[in-house]
């Protein structure tokens, strides 16, 4: 089966009050749960705020070191998941799972064989 990488992109700032964030960990907790039992999960994580990136970036022979993200933006990378899916359809499927249980957007992305 090929991989997919499900990446959740969540709005820059303070993180939703309890009762908007509880929910939405539980709905997580439950399709974490789905995807094991239909055993397409493979792996995830939740990622620090964009403002403890360190970018490396090779540059006239030398790799220099910077604070902070890539790039300035009103969305970062927040979390993602792994999963293995006979095809794109149905790695979709999934993605508008995720999407469902985070309310956020959701790219879906094959990893090369």
């Amino acid at each position: 089966m090929k991989q997919y990488l499900l990446s959740i992109y969540q709005p820059d700032g303070d993180p939703p009050p309890p009762e908007v964030l509880e929910p939405v960990m539980r709905d997580l907790a439950a399709l974490d749960d789905e995807l094991r039992a239909a055993g397409a999960w493979v792996f995830a994580g939740a990622l620090h705020p964009p403002g403890t990136a360190t970018v490396l970036r090779q540059r006239q022979g030398e790799v220099l070191m910077t604070d902070g993200p890539f790039t300035e933006g009103k969305e970062h990378l927040g979390g993602f998941t792994v999963i293995q899916a006979p095809d794109l359809d149905a790695a979709l499927t999934w993605g508008r799972k995720l999407a469902r249980a985070t309310t956020l957007p959701v790219e879906v992305r094959p990893f090369h064989e």
